[in-house]
C-alpha cells in the first residue's frame, strides 16, 4: 500500500484521538465516583438488614408485652373478684381459707408477671434506642449515596462530553485517509490497541521496542510513501525527518 507522507503523517492526529478514546473508556469501567456508590449501596443494604432485623426483635417484644399485660390484667380482675367476694363477707369458712390463699397466690403471680413485663420493657427500651440508631444510619447512608450518585453522574457527563468531542473529530480524521489504510489502520487498532505510532530513531512508538539494525535498514530503504509496520507489533509506522527517516 502506498500513501503520500503527509497523509500518512496525519494517522499521528487519528492515532492521539483512538488513544483518548480508549482512556475514556477505561475511565468509564473504572470510575472511581462509581465504585463509591457500589461502596454504599452494598453498605446501606448492610445497614438495611441490621434495622429489619431490630425491627422483627421489636415486634417480637411488643408482642410479648402484649402477652404480658392480659395476663396481668386477667390476674388483677380475678383477684379484685376475689377481693370482692371476701368484702361480702357471705362465703363459708372453707372457701374463705381457699379464697385467701388463692389471692395470696395471685398476688405472687402478679408480681412476677409485672417484673417479667417491666424486664420485657427495658429490653424494648434498649432495641427502640437500637432501631433509631439503625434507621439513623440508613438515613445517613442515604444522603452519602445520593451525593455519590451525583458525583458519579457529573463524571460520566464530563465523559460523555469529552467522547463525543473525540468521536466528532475521529469522523472528520477519517474522511482524510484511502479506505484500505484506514481498514488497514483499524485492525490493527482492534488487535493491538494502537492501530500507527511514529518511529522515533530506531523505537517503535507503539510497543515501545528498539528495532535492530537490519529493520531500520529495510525501513529507509523504503519508498517515502510506502505504508510499512513495526515487525514487533505489526503497528504502521509514521516515519518523518524528525525521527530520522
Amino acid at each position: 500500500m502506498n500513501v503520500e507522507p503527509a497523509v500518512q503523517a496525519k494517522l499521528l492526529t487519528l492515532a492521539a484521538v483512538d488513544i483518548e478514546l480508549n482512556r475514556l473508556a477505561h475511565r468509564r469501567r473504572t470510575l472511581p465516583e462509581q465504585q463509591e456508590v457500589d461502596r454504599l449501596q452494598a453498605e446501606r443494604a448492610s445497614r438495611k438488614d441490621a434495622a429489619v432485623a431490630v425491627e422483627i426483635v421489636l415486634d417480637d417484644l411488643d408482642r410479648d408485652i402484649r402477652k404480658l399485660e392480659g395476663e396481668v390484667d386477667a390476674v388483677r380482675q380475678r383477684a379484685a373478684r376475689d377481693r370482692a367476694l371476701l368484702e361480702g363477707g357471705s362465703i363459708a369458712s372453707k372457701q374463705l381459707t381457699e379464697l385467701q390463699h388463692e389471692l395470696g397466690s395471685l398476688e405472687r403471680r402478679q408480681g412476677a408477671l409485672e417484673d417479667e413485663l417491666l424486664e420485657v420493657m427495658e429490653r424494648r427500651e434498649a432495641s427502640k434506642s437500637d432501631h433509631d440508631r439503625a434507621g439513623a444510619q440508613v438515613t445517613q447512608i442515604d444522603e452519602q449515596l445520593a451525593d455519590a450518585n451525583r458525583a458519579r453522574d457529573e463524571a460520566l457527563a464530563d465523559i460523555e462530553v469529552a467522547e463525543n468531542r473525540c468521536n466528532t473529530d475521529r469522523g472528520t480524521l477519517v474522511g482524510l485517509f484511502p479506505a484500505e489504510l484506514v481498514t488497514a489502520y483499524d485492525a490493527q487498532r482492534e488487535r493491538a490497541g494502537i492501530g500507527a505510532a511514529r518511529l522515533e530513531g530506531r523505537r517503535c512508538g507503539a510497543c515501545r521496542l528498539e528495532l535492530d539494525r537490519g529493520e531500520i535498514a529495510r525501513l529507509t530503504a523504503a519508498p517515502a510513501d510506502a505504508v510499512v509496520r513495526c515487525p514487533e507489533c505489526n503497528a504502521i509506522l509514521v516515519r518523518s525527518k524528525e525521527s530520522g527517516q
